[in-house]
């Protein structure tokens, strides 16, 4: 990871991220090629029934709060289950590191960055996504050039990470180099956070999909919404 052409204290950021993945370079996780996405009914709806490694993940969501971040932290304690360390990359500093602990995401699994301007934040999304003790990449962010989604999609694919990306659902339309495209939205609710997810695209294969989930913010599981599961459990037993 060493670059001569970083500034000095660029390369001492960079020196202080190897060696925290160093420490889980032996730790990494086995050799499972999917990873659940925290919810089964969820993974059901990917042919594989679950994330792939090497791939890219978007969440698209109206705005902060949506649950999109919600899931995502799911989808990145499952890929923690197999061994090595989340890294958490926020420019915005809006990431509350104990969101991810009661997710289930163990403390000591938790990498922070914080890059200072875009750059680095690719910088930073690329070096992390290249690592091979990494179990997992989370990132908010709303500008991602098609090009500099093509080299992330080529860096999570050489060291078989997963790169769960959360964006804003005004980037729809772009390019997308994701394998995966989930769009989140809120639903109202009285008790426990409902939320809406929607299949959008899903490379190499057509059809949209859409369940309503129930968020539990205190344990991080991610369930079918009740209603939807009394109706599916209504037709199970109707079909015998």
């Amino acid at each position: 990871m060493k670059d001569k052409h970083l500034p000095s204290h660029k390369q001492q950021v960079l020196a202080q991220l190897q060696q925290q993945l160093e420490r889980f370079s032996l730790d990494r996780r086995g050799g499972e090629v999917v990873v659940s996405t925290g919810c089964q009914e969820l993974d059901q709806t990917l042919p594989q029934k679950g994330l792939c490694r090497g791939t890219l993940v978007e969440w698209l969501a109206p705005g902060p709060g949506s649950g999109a971040g919600s899931l995502a932290l799911a989808a990145a304690r499952e890929a923690c289950r197999h061994g090595g360390p989340l890294v958490v990359i926020d420019r915005a500093a809006c990431f509350y590191p104990l969101a991810a602990v009661q997710s289930g995401v163990a403390l000591d699994r938790l990498i922070v960055v914080r890059p200072e301007n875009s750059a680095d934040e690719i910088w930073a999304l690329d070096q992390s996504l290249r690592s091979p003790g990494v179990a997992a990449v989370l990132c908010w962010n709303e500008r991602l050039a098609p090009r500099v989604g093509r080299r992330m999609q080529l860096a999570a694919e050489a060291a078989q990470n997963i790169g769960l990306f959360v964006r804003p659902v005004t980037v729809r339309g772009d390019p997308c180099w994701a394998d995966v495209r989930f769009l989140v939205t809120p639903l109202p609710s009285a008790g426990q956070r409902r939320l809406r997810v929607e299949l959008l695209s899903l490379r190499g294969n057509s059809g949209r999909q859409t369940l309503d989930l129930e968020l539990d913010d205190e344990t991080g599981v991610v369930r079918l919404a009740s209603t939807v599961a009394a109706t599916a459990l209504a037709r199970r037993a109707a079909r015998g």
